[in-house]
């Protein structure tokens, strides 16, 4: 009962020295989180369980307010940039002005000055917007969604979980290996339940904080046609 347990368990050595245990995963996996916050307005959740084509909507978040302040800053940029130019040509006409005084001058200038101050603050704010509008449509491309947390109608915030996604073009199997094994492994061919395919990808060269004196050991298997399944792992 306990070596069954630690198959279960995953990558721990069976009584051959060269023979592991480990479960295959998706190469990557990521929990997609919420970048802005707002009233959730669509979610496909028709692709869950499922690979999104390619830019695929999953989810859009409400941007209204933020296109309406998006083109109001924009209209306001644009008025502040005919203003500048306007301001910078009677300052220029001032400095050829002799009777003007330096305190004119000057403070022309600093009205110059603040104008370009708000010209900044303004494109700041535009880019701001873009990127948040950005952020409230989210699109995925050949990844199987592997969960969906949110629902039409649900106001997220920054952080909130939405989605898991993996890429399923190539598995992943960790098993750990004692530390003096490693230079003899390097020279072995790899069996992945009895067929020799897949390659050693990484062996970590520091020892792993759970499996104490041991070396972790990344097995990358290219279109495997089933995930989460135990695969003997045997060196030869």
């Amino acid at each position: 009962m306990n070596k069954l347990l630690s198959v279960l368990l995953l990558s721990v050595t069976s009584v051959f020295a060269s023979e592991y245990y480990a479960k295959l995963e998706p190469i990557d996996s990521y929990k997609i989180k919420a970048a802005v916050s707002g009233k959730v307005k669509f979610v496909n959740d028709k692709y869950e369980g499922k690979i999104a084509p390619d830019n695929t909507i999953l989810v859009k978040i409400d941007k209204k307010l933020n296109e309406i302040d998006l083109k109001s800053n924009e209209a306001k940029l644009k008025i502040t940039e005919q203003i500048i130019d306007i301001e910078k040509a009677n300052y220029k006409k001032l400095l050829k002005i002799s009777t003007k005084s330096d305190f004119e001058k000057d403070t022309q200038k600093v009205k110059v000055l603040n104008l370009e101050s708000q010209k900044n603050d303004l494109v700041t704010a535009v880019e701001t917007l873009k990127d948040t509008i950005s952020n409230k449509t989210l699109k995925e491309s050949g990844m199987y969604v592997d969960n969906i947390y949110i629902k039409k109608g649900d106001y997220v915030s920054p952080g909130t979980a939405l989605y898991d996604i993996s890429d399923l073009s190539y598995g992943k199997l960790e098993f750990y290996i004692p530390i003096n094994k490693a230079d003899e492994i390097k020279r072995k061919e790899l069996y992945l339940d009895g067929k020799k395919e897949g390659k050693i990808e990484k062996i970590y060269k520091v020892a792993d904080t759970t499996h104490i004196s041991s070396y972790k050991v990344k097995v990358i298997v290219k279109n495997p046609s089933t995930f989460s399944k135990l695969v003997k792992i045997e060196l030869k």
